[in-house]
């Protein structure tokens, strides 16, 4: 797979900062799911394609390494770090308590300015969802998340939440286009929860849609009729053991 810039849109001719140009446009290729786990990242054919040399290629891919989202070897060079099942199960089980517990915040914390924005962001989903505009809505999918971290106003928690989705970026950003109603229909859900100032319900739903969205990956990648995680236990029970009850 490779990058296809624009004819003239080159990094070199455009970004003073050239080695932080060239590692966001790689990692922003392994979050849009453009890289796969596994697949190789040749540093000349990505230096060809950006307009630069390989050198800033080289440090990029290092810089990346130590994000924990590229893998270097002596034999096979860089490739996009694979994250194993039973990881993926354990980071999806933290991430989905810590947005539960953003979306508590940022309701018990939510103005009238915010709920202005609210009802900006569901007006925009409602819309973007009737005409099945996937990148309307994976667009809306990210100012969600903005807008709660910043409702709930606790920079500690948007670190450790970043880090977490950074390591499932790839699992979350394939499922805006085959699942982009859905997750949109959720978010939603979520949004008029914290509307409202049901904390409960914000939290809990917040946390299901992280587990679903993982859940529903798990099972089109694999053909299961049973959408769980692997090697975690059923959705259901899952959602018993982790989330508050109402």
């Amino acid at each position: 797979m490779t990058f296809h810039s624009a004819p003239g849109d080159k990094l070199g001719a455009k970004h003073p900062t050239l080695r932080q140009a060239v590692t966001e446009a790689i990692r922003q290729s392994i979050f849009s799911g453009k890289y796969q786990p596994g697949e190789r990242l040749v540093e000349e054919q990505l230096a060809n394609e950006l307009g630069v040399s390989r050198y800033p290629v080289g440090e990029a891919l290092r810089a990346l390494q130590a994000e924990g989202l590229v893998e270097i070897s002596p034999r096979r060079g860089a490739t996009v770090a694979r994250v194993s099942e039973e990881e993926a199960r354990e980071i999806v089980e933290l991430r989905a308590s810590l947005e539960g517990l953003c979306a508590r915040l940022a309701t018990r914390r939510c103005g009238p300015d915010d709920r202005i924005e609210i009802t900006d962001l569901l007006s925009r989903g409602e819309r973007a969802s009737a005409d099945d505009d996937t990148e309307a809505l994976a667009a809306l999918h990210t100012e969600v998340h903005a807008l709660m971290a910043r409702m709930g106003r606790n920079r500690h928690l948007n670190e450790f939440i970043q880090t977490l989705r950074d390591k499932t970026a790839w699992l979350y950003s394939t499922s805006l286009g085959w699942r982009a109603r859905q997750s949109w229909a959720e978010h939603a859900a979520i949004l008029a929860a914290v509307a409202r100032g049901d904390e409960d319900l914000a939290a809990i739903l917040s946390s299901r849609h992280v587990i679903d969205v993982g859940a529903s990956h798990q099972k089109r990648q694999s053909g299961s009729d049973s959408p769980q995680l692997s090697g975690a236990p059923a959705l259901p029970q899952l959602l018993a053991d982790t989330l508050p009850t109402s």
